[in-house]
């Protein structure tokens, strides 16, 4: 049964979306951008190191992800936001008030897994 509001995605379309879990190596604040953002590095282990910008400063500061695991998609094109080159998007639920709850497995897995 399809919802009206969300269109319906074939397997295949579902294969080629790159998810993957990375450890975040160093946060910033983005002081360039007109919503408050962090620039984040996150290792995806064989998959390399990708930078990305996240609007999560309502929830999270730097220094409490530094370390922790999050998923991304790691296969998009790179998006220039300001003065920086985003390379993966980190994957988060929007709560009340645009707050972005990060995604994250439930322990920790190896960098460069695949969420599927």
């Amino acid at each position: 049964m399809s919802n009206s509001r969300i269109t319906d995605l074939k397997w295949d379309e579902f294969q080629r979306v790159e998810m993957r879990v990375g450890t975040v190596l160093s946060v910033e604040i983005f002081k360039e951008v007109r919503n408050p953002a962090y620039k984040i590095t996150v290792d995806f282990g064989e998959y390399g190191i990708l930078k990305s910008s996240a609007q999560i400063t309502k929830l999270y500061n730097p220094d409490e992800i530094i370390g922790k695991q999050v998923i991304a998609v790691i296969n998009f094109p790179p998006k220039q936001i300001a003065n920086f080159m985003s390379e993966c998007l980190i994957i988060g639920a929007v709560a009340e008030n645009k707050e972005v709850v990060l995604l994250h497995p439930e322990r920790e897995v190896k960098n460069g897994t695949r969420i599927g």
